[in-house]
């Protein structure tokens, strides 16, 4: 199957639109008992890898945050390095014993981009965003993290700059003028980034989508959240009560915004993201898009 592909921004890449999200392939993560959410083993983690790619997901997301991924990354696919548009993240740090921290000094920046090239082994970053923490604002008010990603972009280290605020700092983000992609959050559940998204791409700034199924209500696991079930209920009504269709709607949903070029599906298991690309593909009936839209209004 040929994959839906979108630019990304003015970096010129055509990403897929499903991209592949890499925390869950190095760092204990997810909802769910204790099983679930831990980290797979080695051999697991080269499998999926090699699994996103051959399903033609062109694109992987991961972090200096995320423990282990970025150092699987680099042992599993770096010899598939001119397959995939690779994006990173610097401002949180993975510490001893799995641990994270955040650090927005221009040392530790400058650091942890090394760091990031020599566990992807690769001597370039396609884009590398900020991680933001607890107090955003005083990230971009200081000016070191982007002092430091800057001087990597001019030495060749990376490409392209990228930040991954919250929604209330997107619009400081655009108008910084530095950022070729900004990571954000979006969903059918939470449109609160609906006109910065629109701004940013007007202004060629590419879109990488994460949350995009609202941390897990747009999919089946909202059913066994009995608390969460009120929120979908009207969306799961629409769909005749089949939570199946959730993704679909949720994927339709994003796929219409001409802006976003690419979804982050964040998962350890390539069946998983087997079955979403199957449903961002496949054809879906766009009046219960329309309807969608329209619940709660």
């Amino acid at each position: 199957m040929k994959l839906t592909q979108r630019t990304l921004g003015r970096t010129g890449h055509a990403v897929t639109f499903i991209g592949f999200g890499a925390l869950e392939i190095g760092r204990d993560w997810g909802l769910g008992g204790e099983t679930d959410r831990v980290k797979p083993a080695e051999e697991t983690a080269g499998a999926v890898l090699n699994g996103v790619l051959d399903l033609g997901v062109n694109l992987i997301d991961t972090a200096s945050a995320y423990h282990f991924s970025e150092e699987r990354i680099g042992r599993h696919v770096a010899g598939r390095r001119g397959e995939y548009v690779l994006t990173s993240k610097c401002g949180e740090h993975t510490g001893p014993n799995e641990t994270c921290y955040y650090d927005f000094g221009y040392e530790a920046i400058r650091n942890s981009i090394d760091r990031s090239l020599a566990l992807l082994r690769t001597d370039r970053i396609d884009v590398m965003q900020i991680h933001f923490g607890p107090e955003p604002e005083q990230v971009l008010d200081d000016g070191e993290t982007v002092q430091a990603m800057l001087e990597a972009k001019e030495t060749g280290k990376v490409s392209f700059l990228g930040a991954s605020p919250p929604t209330h700092l997107i619009r400081r983000c655009i108008d910084l003028g530095v950022f070729d992609v900004l990571q954000v959050a979006y969903s059918l559940v939470d449109r609160e980034a609906e006109a910065d998204i629109a701004l940013a791409a007007d202004k060629g700034i590419g879109i990488l989508i994460r949350s995009g199924f609202g941390g897990g209500l747009l999919t089946p696991r909202v059913l066994k959240r009995p608390d969460l079930l009120p929120r979908v209920q009207p969306y799961l009504d629409l769909l005749g009560g089949d939570a199946e269709q959730l993704p679909a709607l949720a994927l339709h949903f994003l796929k219409r915004n001409a802006g976003i070029s690419s979804v982050l599906v964040g998962t350890k298991s390539v069946e998983h993201l087997k079955a979403n690309i199957a449903a961002a593909e496949a054809p879906f009936d766009e009046g219960l898009v329309e309807a969608a839209l329209h619940v709660g209004q």
